[in-house]
């Protein structure tokens, strides 16, 4: 199984401030429609496939993947995306949160495996590599922020 977590603040010095919804706007709004926030052609497909007021469906393909996905919202506070087809199988979190400071902190979890493929083996090594290198989710995590405070600039969230 893979574990992987990163955590960055918000609100950096320097940066332009984002409240608490404008982030959860930007989080919910990238659940629905990933194209707006991945590298151009990297997400070609993102349709929702059926709502609910705790969860939709969507199915997306990233990088030529097709995924199928459950992703649970708990507004203003974490998106959980249940991987229920592709190459993974898991969940993997976004959290919005206040920390013993009091100060906006956007984490990202996860727990998954990749299906098919040996627990602990190879692949699983390579992955986790991926997701804790400096290219990995905190690095995701730092550009959905920045598409974030474009998207409040232009007046969208």
């Amino acid at each position: 199984m893979i574990y992987s977590t990163a955590t960055v603040a918000v609100n950096p010095e320097g940066e332009t401030p984002l409240t608490c919804a404008q982030v959860w706007a930007g989080l919910e709004l990238k659940a629905r429609d990933a194209r707006l926030f991945l590298p151009a052609g990297l997400c070609t497909r993102c349709d929702v496939l059926e709502e609910s007021p705790t969860h939709f469906v969507r199915e997306v393909t990233i990088g030529g993947t097709d995924i199928c996905e459950i992703i649970a919202l708990e507004p203003e506070h974490k998106v959980t995306f249940f991987q229920a087809s592709g190459p993974r199988e898991g969940a993997i979190v976004n959290e919005l949160y206040e920390d013993e400071a009091g100060t906006l902190q956007l984490r990202f979890y996860c727990y998954i495996g990749l299906r098919g493929k040996l627990p602990g083996g190879p692949e699983e090594q390579a992955e986790q590599a991926q997701f804790d290198s400096d290219k990995g989710y905190k690095a995701a995590l730092l550009s959905t922020l920045k598409r974030t405070r474009e998207l409040a600039l232009e007046g969208q969230l």
